[in-house]
């Protein structure tokens, strides 16, 4: 009995043992199929992080090519603008002189020969301000120190000094008063037309077109501007003008400075007083307007900038102001603005011959029309000054 009953425990013993054997041996199987799971999980989780890692880098480094290649872009684009400009500025200049050179030689020369396209060489244009009702003043010019008809183109041909009369047109074209200049220019061809409309507050304006229109019809080196009441003694004029002929932007006068008017009811108010600082402040130094002489570069610095040179009221003060901020050389001549008889009478007996003479009360020479023949009688050169003029 004993043995049967050794054999069953040992049988049932058996028997649960070898179960229990079992489920460790599942359990240990699943654990170790849990643990290559985590490790096979971890390790494509690092694959995932490095391929991330390493696509992130590609990109920035794709981005950053791309910048450096959107940088190249723009500093070429730059340097093909800039490239452009130049280009661009450098045709403009080129456009320009040939359109400046173009009307230069188109400009029609009535008393001036041409070889080829080239202009004469002149030594100095004169142009006497003048207006339509101012014949009797032009006849009294006529009659003492203007040279007419032969005279007058010989003057330009044999010392290249050209003497015209300056004047615009009527506000009504082709009027009786226009007509009546062109009669008496028929009659003694002295005569400049302008492309400009007379009128008394218009002086800045035709100054402008003046020294404009002169420089591309005669090729000077002196452009002077002279009114039509003022005497002056051609010889002596060339003679001080040829002292400066070496200087290249030179601006020759009686340089004043006069105060700057503000009342309405003054004669010469300037509307812009407020630009010349507080009231009974004076304008800067600028040569008076009853002649004046500018070298060629100035003038044609004038012409060339015409469309932006700012107009005042007194065109005296409206061509110093044009100057100011240029490299230019103010030459105070007194010999420019001497007085009339005695004054003038007493300097030419001392030898000292003035340049001009005029009455600084009257701005020119006081009853011009009945007086100028006076004037000249008395301070003039002599007829032959201006042909024996060493230029």
């Amino acid at each position: 009995m004993k043995t049967k009953v050794s054999n069953r425990l040992s049988l049932t013993w058996v028997s649960l043992l070898c179960i229990s054997c079992f489920f460790l041996g599942a359990m240990f199987t699943s654990r170790f199929r849990g643990s290559d799971s985590g490790s096979q999980l971890i390790l494509q989780h690092r694959r995932e992080q490095g391929v991330n890692v390493v696509t992130e880098e590609y990109d920035h480094e794709k981005k950053t090519t791309q910048e450096k290649d959107v940088i190249q872009e723009v500093l070429k684009t730059h340097k093909a603008i800039e490239s452009l400009d130049k280009s661009v500025s450098m045709l403009q200049k080129q456009l320009f002189v040939r359109h400046d050179h173009q009307h230069i030689v188109g400009v029609s020369t009535t008393n001036t020969s041409t070889q080829g396209n080239q202009r004469k060489k002149l030594f100095m244009v004169i142009g006497i301000n003048t207006a339509f009702s101012s014949r009797q003043r032009r006849d009294s010019l006529r009659e003492t120190w203007m040279p007419q008809g032969e005279k007058l183109e010989k003057l330009e041909k044999e010392k290249g000094i050209v003497v015209k009369f300056m004047i615009g047109h009527s506000a009504t074209p082709h009027s009786i008063l226009d007509k009546e200049i062109d009669s008496e220019d028929a009659q003694y061809k002295d005569f400049f037309r302008l492309d400009h409309v007379e009128g008394y507050y218009n002086l800045s304006a035709k100054t402008k077109t003046f020294f404009s229109s002169a420089v591309a019809k005669w090729d000077a080196e002196f452009y002077v501007k002279i009114d039509d009441d003022v005497h002056v003694n051609l010889g002596m004029l060339a003679s001080t003008l040829a002292l400066h002929r070496h200087k290249s932007r030179v601006y020759i006068g009686c340089m004043k400075s006069g105060p700057v008017l503000t009342k309405k009811t003054a004669k010469y108010r300037e509307p812009e007083f407020w630009k010349f600082g507080e009231e009974g402040n004076k304008y800067f130094r600028h040569a008076t307007g009853q002649i004046y002489a500018i070298s060629k570069d100035l003038a044609t610095y004038i012409s060339n900038n015409q469309p932006i040179l700012h107009k005042y009221a007194n065109e005296d003060v409206t061509l110093g102001s044009w100057f100011l901020g240029l490299e230019v050389e103010h030459i105070d001549d007194r010999n420019f603005c001497c007085g009339t008889p005695p004054v003038c009478e007493m300097k030419a007996d001392d030898g000292d011959v003035c340049v001009a003479s005029f009455d600084w009360k009257c701005s020119g020479v006081c009853k011009s029309v009945d007086r100028m023949w006076l004037v000249h009688a008395v301070c003039g050169e002599g007829d032959r000054a201006v042909w024996d003029a060493n230029l």
